[in-house]
């Protein structure tokens, strides 16, 4: 089990175990038991997890979707990316990590996109049903299907194909970007039928959903460990 840490101003959820990292960037859920069950999942892989908290103690083990939703619509770019270099800064110097990646979820996955491109010590990205769309809302100042390009780490990215919050035609135009860089591989997870959001487990009464995640997951903890590895 993880622990609430203290990271400058903000509060930070850790399962810490070893010298590989991950930063994990939650979904609307924000640190929700989902979420915790992640990090200690993969704490169980042997890979330290440190997750963001989006919503600063708000999560839907105490808040509903729509109030999250409410406070998403809030959220600043570079104040939240500012939190995120925090917290790899935290990993690397105080936790001693010496290999870090970042995994986001729908608008985590978002800004898993955006951090890898502004800083290279990532050393993985993973982004599970990314909320990337071409068509920019007003509280997103970074367009992250154009700024992909200049991820230098090896990306995984799940994209459901009944996406309604990015059509199909922004994940093509974001494996492009990503298949166009001169380094860094990019894996694809392609899944017919699933939604937005597949991973969340109040979407799983849906089989498409069910399997979806239940063939990635694994997948995704493979390519961490991989990328990771020896550290």
């Amino acid at each position: 089990m993880g622990v609430t840490v203290r990271v400058g101003e903000q509060d930070a959820y850790l399962a810490r175990v070893g010298r590989a990292g991950m930063l994990l960037l939650p979904m609307i859920t924000g640190i929700g038991e989902q979420v915790r069950e992640w990090a200690d999942e993969l704490a169980g892989e042997g890979i330290t997890a440190l997750v963001w908290d989006p919503f600063k103690g708000r999560s839907t083990d105490n808040s509903t979707r729509e109030e999250l939703s409410a406070l998403l619509r809030e959220m600043d770019d570079d104040k939240a990316l500012a939190e995120q270099t925090e917290l790899l800064d935290y990993l690397t110097d105080e936790l001693g990590c010496s290999t870090v990646g970042v995994i986001g979820w729908c608008l985590g996955g978002r800004f898993a996109f955006l951090l890898a491109a502004r800083d290279h010590r990532v050393a993985n990205v993973v982004a599970f049903h990314p909320t990337v769309p071409s068509k920019l809302p007003p509280h997103h100042s970074y367009d992250a299907i154009a700024e992909a390009g200049a991820i230098t780490a090896p990306v995984l990215v799940s994209y459901p194909s009944a996406d309604t919050a990015v059509p199909n035609a922004d994940f093509e135009a974001l494996q492009t970007v990503l298949q166009a860089r001169s380094t860094g591989a990019t894996f694809t997870q392609y899944f017919p039928g699933a939604d937005h959001g597949f991973s969340d487990k109040s979407r799983h009464d849906k089989d498409v959903n069910a399997n979806a995640f239940r063939l990635a997951w694994p997948q995704a903890l493979a390519f961490m460990r991989a990328t990771t590895a020896g550290h």
